[in-house]
């Protein structure tokens, strides 16, 4: 049986136990079933539960399964705090909402007994293909519960053994990657294209951002996303209060801060400390399309790991992101303009983001705290030297 990808030992040992059993299931499964996916499915069914970044970091992915499966019907599951991003997503057909316990922030969404008997009712739909781009045995059971003539996923999570076809998820390569490979592997051929992943904002949201980001505005904008989302990913708020305000000073900067309403605390921190700079503060519960709108503007996003990050990178505007615990080879953005600033340490990155170190709880971990504000200002520097001189150049040409 393939190794599991599981920090916890007794997690581990759980899952083990439970593909060994379910290796008896797959047994009596094969009797009947073909594991061969179909040459031309008509509808195919995606799963991808978790949060704003790792949607978007499927985003190729599913543009690759669109353009190798160009009549199917595509049926995206997501959670419900997604949905109005993954309607976005050019070629997606339908967007279902699934809200997860063990995904969920606080003590809302649904335990996996309910998410089974939910996935159960789109039996009768009839998908060719099922798809889960997360390696957890939890979303490979749902997959299998829908009832998808041909499913395909990662093993590494647990569940492989009720999958048709279970591949080893690559923990040093990205999530990006991993993903466009399970959709090769499953068609035996990549597109014929690089994929072009782009979102198709809505116009509403375009004119909410410009009512947000006035035109009068002073170049550049510079956003701000204070918030790390975790206590073990939070650079601290008031060193992104000392960038902001030195790239006000240099560069006139106009700072738009950014975040959703639980982070208003960090916000006002920074927004405090700015007095006397020209400030927009955008934060509060926009919807991720009219944040999406709002990054779209930016000159330059400075932010944590988080989903914010990859969501100005779906739009095209360069990031400077501080890294701490997580692995950039396998979360960061990857464009031209965009740069990752972190330290090197042993125990850095460990990726253990849901279940820290006891001594990096309760306090910034090191691999944050030894971060200055004169790196992250640097690298800023660097993207807007770059982004103006690269302006100049094509209004030399036009």
């Amino acid at each position: 049986m393939p190794a599991l990808q599981i920090y916890d030992a007794r997690e581990r040992m759980l899952v083990a136990a439970a593909d060994r059993a379910l290796s008896l299931v797959s047994l009596v499964r094969s009797t009947w079933r073909r594991r061969v996916p179909p040459p031309s499915p008509r509808r195919i069914l995606v799963l991808r539960l978790e949060r704003i970044g790792d949607l978007l970091m499927v985003l190729p992915a599913l543009a690759d399964l669109r353009e190798l499966a160009p009549k199917a019907e595509i049926d995206l599951v997501v959670g419900s705090w997604n949905v109005p991003l993954a309607r976005t997503i050019p070629g997606i057909t339908r967007v279902e909402a699934l809200d997860a316990r063990w995904l969920t922030r606080g003590d809302a969404g649904s335990a996996l007994p309910s998410l089974l008997q939910r996935a159960r009712g789109w039996n009768d739909r009839q998908y060719d293909v099922g798809l889960n781009f997360e390696p957890d045995i939890r979303s490979n059971l749902i997959l299998s519960a829908a009832g998808a003539a041909f499913t395909a996923g990662y093993h590494s999570g647990g569940g492989g053994p009720i999958l048709d076809r279970a591949f080893t998820y690559e923990p040093r390569a990205h999530a990006t990657d991993n993903a466009r490979r399970l959709v090769a592997d499953v068609f035996g051929r990549g597109p014929q294209q690089p994929a072009d992943a782009p979102l198709t904002l809505p116009e509403s949201a375009r004119r909410a951002a410009e009512v947000c980001i006035p035109s009068t505005a002073a170049r550049p904008l510079v956003g701000v996303h204070v918030s790390g989302g975790r206590a073990i990913k939070q650079w601290p708020a008031m060193r992104f209060a000392e960038v902001a305000r030195r790239l006000a000073n240099a560069y006139g900067a106009t700072i738009v801060l950014t975040g959703a309403s639980d982070d208003q605390p960090l916000v006002q921190q920074v927004r405090t400390s700015l007095e006397g700079s020209e400030v927009i503060d955008v934060s509060g519960d926009a919807d991720l399309p009219t944040l999406a709108a709002i990054l779209e503007q930016l000159d330059l996003f400075i932010t944590g790991d988080t989903g914010p990050m990859h969501l100005a990178g779906a739009v095209g505007t360069p990031v400077v992101a501080v890294f701490g615990p997580s692995d950039p080879a396998r979360y960061a953005l990857r464009g031209p303009s965009d740069r990752v600033v972190r330290v090197d340490l042993p125990c850095s990155p460990c990726n253990r983001i849901r279940v820290p170190p006891e001594r990096c709880v309760g306090h910034t971990p090191d691999c944050l705290e030894l971060i200055p504000a004169d790196r992250v200002v640097e690298a800023a520097i660097d993207v807007l030297t770059a982004s103006r001189a690269s302006g100049l150049r094509r209004a030399e040409r036009a």
